[in-house]
């Protein structure tokens, strides 16, 4: 008894690191145009748009993400392995992946800039020194909230995989989680709110992204107020729960028929989720639909 409430205490610890690193991940993301949305950064200057938005995606989000974590994981783990405090370690550890990931943006922003140079795109010294520094605070709780529910699943519920690998597999699922739960609040709501709710990106106004903000030209960190209002927590609440659920079934349900009790309960909650997911994707087409023109009342005379 003692053990599952000790376990259930660690399960609750993983998911709240595990919401934290989902809305920092978000954050983050949307701040440098990783996601979803960055197709249609890129492709602006190319249809004519010229814009100071952040752009340093080279990699989608789950593998840059499976990168940093087990980069932070590994090394953390190797200065564990030298008898530094766990706790210590997994800053340094975590400190060297932020740094990492920050020369991964600046020169993604440089390259990619520079790609764009015969469409008359510029670098903007001030966005890429203030955007890149953003990133990298955000990166880092990420990456150090992330790393540390590793550490708990690895040394107090004693998980078989080494931190590294535990890192590699839920630094993909971060980074798939903030790129389902919360680009589209970026990619479809900020950045095309000149289009009707509901009427999608039509062909004609691709790349025609808003570049203006409430007081002169949008930059990420306008996207990224506007998106950790309700992405980041939504990405965070995502990622918590996978977390959490996961955790979870594996405490009570493992030692259920030689582990087949927790694939059992796994295949129920996936089946729960799948349901309620068509439930809601009915409710809103039912109540919403697709966009269509209002039709006009006929004049009579």
């Amino acid at each position: 008894m003692d053990n599952i409430v000790f376990g259930i205490g660690i399960t609750a610890l993983a998911g709240a690191l595990a919401t934290v690193a989902g809305a920092a991940e978000n954050t983050e993301s949307d701040i440098g145009s990783q996601g979803d949305p960055n197709s249609q950064v890129q492709l602006a200057p190319q249809m004519g748009y010229l814009h100071r938005i952040f752009n340093k995606a080279v990699a989608g989000e789950p593998p840059a993400w499976g990168l940093w974590i087990a980069l932070g994981a590994g090394i953390s783990w190797a200065f564990m392995a030298m008898q530094i405090n766990p706790i210590l370690a997994i800053v340094l550890g975590c400190l060297v992946a932020t740094l990492v990931q920050g020369v991964y943006a600046t020169t993604a922003y440089l390259g990619r800039t520079a790609s764009l140079a015969k469409f008359g795109q510029p670098v903007f010294v001030d966005i890429l020194k203030s955007m890149t520094t953003v990133t990298m605070a955000h990166a880092f709780v990420a990456i150090f909230t992330t790393v540390t529910m590793c550490h708990l699943i690895n040394a107090a519920l004693g998980h078989p995989f080494p931190l590294p690998l535990l890192g590699l597999v839920w630094g993909i699922a971060l980074g798939a989680a903030g790129s389902a739960t919360g680009n589209p609040f970026y990619g479809k709501e900020r950045q095309y709110q000149s289009q009707k709710f509901g009427a999608g990106v039509p062909i004609a106004a691709s790349g025609n992204i808003v570049r203006y903000a409430e007081a002169g030209e949008r930059n990420s960190l306008d996207n990224g107020w506007f998106t950790a209002k309700l992405a980041g927590p939504a990405s965070g609440v995502c990622f918590g729960m996978i977390v959490f659920l996961e955790i979870w079934r594996t405490i009570l349900f493992e030692p259920v028929a030689a582990g087949w009790g927790a694939i059992v309960v796994g295949i129920i909650l996936i089946l729960i989720f799948a349901v309620i997911d068509r439930y809601a994707e009915v409710w809103a087409r039912k109540n919403y639909g697709p966009y269509t023109a209002p039709k006009k009342e006929e004049v009579s005379e």
